[in-house]
């Protein structure tokens, strides 16, 4: 969002207000309402295959989001090395098969522990260097230095040359996806009416801050036409640390940042492909060799499958020209099959109100119907808007970008899951007596 100046700022306010925020107190009243997560859900708002649908969207988006992830983890770990690797599709393809199926064969091991280190990424990885960067930026201002991209009044709203001028703010919703999550634990709370909804403007809050501020950090810094999707941070780190005198710090800020996204490429690994393993297993959505566990319990089947499609992919950054066009691509990708299963949950939302307005709530979400309204119509037009190609890939085939974006979207969220629930036998049905009844998938990705 750097990429945008002072305008990021608007363009992380609106995402928040109609999605995060609608997002965020319709999923606590589900919770509050309904154990089990998505697939419960959308099941009793709407049918068991919307349900799947759901849950099916909710694990697949990882399948893009590794591949996007780690193509950022290659390009912080070349500063560390040699920054030229940075744009380099070879080497950040070879970087995402070597540490995705390493994170397979830790994960196979068992998830004890896994979630500390996603705890331990958050303050090591993210909040000191974003304090760092924004500290140093403020100091470089206060100095007297111009900043790379202008701060001024007249540069507070984007600048509107079309669509394709704003797309890249289809990336804040996967910024500000997951609230669905953290839902699970409004039934914990005391007085879930009056504290969820101010922890969450509280929580809201505080991502704004975490998002804004770094992005402003990294506009000071690197003018706009030079920013990597990919390496922008570190282009931002190497320029303030060389202002300071400080350069011999940039890879060890390169580490710490790697080691953030690690531990959390480690817990999305452990949740949601055992939120669809235990419905799949009440239900038969997935074939028994997708079931199958190994003697730590773990879904390694699954694991592995998605490991041979996510090496497929990663191969995208060898093929395509541009590192960030790749990266921007899987990233809508994963956006997009998000999306989908926050569309059937504003629906699901909407239906059980309607439909079973006397259950018991933990918590009501002030004006459903209206929060719905707006979630689903920004939830589909930041969909629809992500098959328009960044007006920063100009020079790109909008053609291609369309195809290879619509495939992956609409092929791995839709057709996929679809051509399972067909293919369905009652012999795929693997009930387990020691899970629970109402399993709840995305518990485990809360931290």
């Amino acid at each position: 969002m750097a990429v945008y100046g002072l305008a990021a700022v608007f363009l992380y306010i609106v995402p928040a207000i109609v999605f995060l925020l609608p997002t965020s107190l319709v999923s606590a009243e589900l919770a509050s309402g309904w154990n089990g997560g998505i697939y419960k859900w959308v099941s009793e708002g709407i049918s068991k295959p919307m349900g799947f649908l759901a849950v099916w969207c909710q694990f697949a988006m990882t399948i893009f989001y590794y591949p996007t992830l780690l193509g950022f983890v290659a390009s912080t770990l070349a500063y560390v090395i040699n920054p030229e690797l940075a744009d380099n599709g070879v080497w950040t393809a070879l970087i995402i098969v070597v540490v995705y199926w390493t994170g397979v064969w830790v994960s196979s091991r068992g998830t004890k522990g896994i979630a500390g280190l996603a705890s331990g990424g958050l303050i090591i990885g993210t909040l000191i260097p974003g304090i760092i960067l924004v500290t140093l930026g403020v100091i470089f201002l206060g100095q007297g230095n111009e900043s790379a991209a202008p701060m001024d009044a007249d540069h507070i709203l984007p600048t509107w040359a079309g669509l394709a001028s704003l797309v890249l703010i289809v990336n804040n919703f996967l910024s500000y996806s997951g609230m669905e999550m953290n839902a699970v634990h409004v039934s914990s709370l005391r007085n879930p009416a009056k504290e969820f909804p101010r922890a969450m403007f509280t929580a809201m809050a505080l991502v704004l801050m975490i998002f804004i501020l770094p992005a402003l950090a990294i506009s000071w810094f690197v003018p706009a036409e030079e920013l990597s999707l990919t390496a922008g941070i570190m282009q931002a780190f190497e320029a303030v640390f060389a202002n300071f005198g400080l350069s011999w710090l940039t890879p060890i800020i390169g580490i710490m940042l790697v080691a953030a996204s690690l531990g959390g490429m480690l817990t999305w690994l452990a949740g949601p492909s055992k939120g669809l393993l235990l419905i799949s297993r009440q239900e038969g959505y997935l074939p028994p060799f997708l079931q199958k566990l190994n003697k730590n319990g773990v879904q390694q089947n699954i694991l592995v499958t998605q490991g041979v499609v996510t090496t497929f992919i990663a191969l995208g950054y060898a093929l395509i020209p541009s590192v960030s066009s790749a990266y921007w691509i899987f990233s809508v990708i994963t956006t997009q099959v998000y999306l989908i299963m926050y569309l059937l949950m504003f629906v699901a939302a909407v239906r059980l109100r309607r439909n079973q307005p006397d259950h018991p709530r933990g918590f009501r979400a002030p004006i459903l119907v209206s929060l719905c309204g707006v979630g689903f119509a920004a939830s589909l037009a930041a969909l629809l808007v992500g098959f328009i190609p960044p007006s920063q890939f100009s020079n790109g085939n909008s053609g291609v970008y369309i195809f290879i974006v619509a495939g992956g979207a609409l092929g791995l969220g839709l057709l996929v899951p679809y051509l399972f629930y067909r293919s369905r036998k009652p012999s795929w049905k693997q009930p387990d007596e020691s899970q629970p009844d109402e399993p709840q998938p995305t518990q485990e990705v809360s931290s």
